[in-house]
């Protein structure tokens, strides 16, 4: 999953971004809006954190731009301004939630977990997917009630394939939501992944929950269950 954070306060970008590495997360982060527009505008991007005071505008414009823009990933605002006009400004420009600043790290994550959830249409904590349990929280999985041991590649690209079931997903997608830009894009490598999370999710070979569509990508067979 990949995340944008925009703020200005380098310690905190630096330590959220640190942080979301750390849960699996790819990471993109700007300091101001003309670098958060850019990015939040031409990159696949999952879920945005956004500061409202930036040195060179606004985060609630730039949030209203990219909402005009037709962008719909879920966006948390960041405020050290505790006023309720501000809150109830940032929501009416198109952002989803907020947190006033300082907070705690865990609650922060708590938030993000909860906003991919519900775009993707799931209600509860963890995601389902016929006999697929995802916990985001906990980051383990089940199938049919087993506990199912996955590599943090694995699980990535399983927890995206989850919040997109029964879509196609094609490897440029998967790849670019998975991978920071500096970092390996092999697609040989998805295939070994994609391999191995077929046999652990389905020992027996019998429910084939991720198919190959030939020149088109990949999807989970069984849809979600919100």
């Amino acid at each position: 999953m990949r995340v944008l954070i925009v703020e200005d306060e380098t310690a905190l970008r630096e330590n959220l971004a640190a942080t979301l590495r750390g849960q699996g997360y790819a990471v993109d982060a700007a300091a101001n809006c003309r670098d958060g527009r850019y990015l939040g505008a031409d990159f696949p991007v999952d879920i945005a954190v956004v500061d409202i005071g930036l040195p060179d505008g606004s985060g609630i414009d730039l949030v209203r731009e990219w909402r005009a823009a037709g962008r719909t990933y879920p966006i948390l605002i960041l405020t050290a301004r505790g006023r309720w006009e501000d809150k109830v400004s940032g929501l009416e420009a198109g952002a989803d939630d907020y947190l006033v600043k300082p907070f705690h790290v865990e609650e922060l994550l708590a938030r993000l977990r909860a906003l991919v959830r519900r775009a993707a249409g799931f209600s509860a904590g963890t995601l389902r997917c016929g006999p697929i349990e995802l916990d985001p929280a906990r980051q383990s999985v089940t199938a049919s009630g087993v506990p199912v041991e996955l590599t943090a590649f694995e699980y990535k690209v399983l927890e995206h394939l989850m919040l997109h079931a029964g879509a196609v997903v094609s490897k440029t997608e998967l790849t670019q939501h998975l991978y920071e830009d500096d970092q390996d894009r092999d697609s040989n490598v998805l295939e070994v992944l994609i391999g191995r999370l077929r046999r652990k999710l389905d020992p027996t070979r019998r429910l084939n929950p991720i198919e190959t569509l030939r020149g088109r990508g990949y999807v989970l067979r069984f849809g979600r269950d919100a």
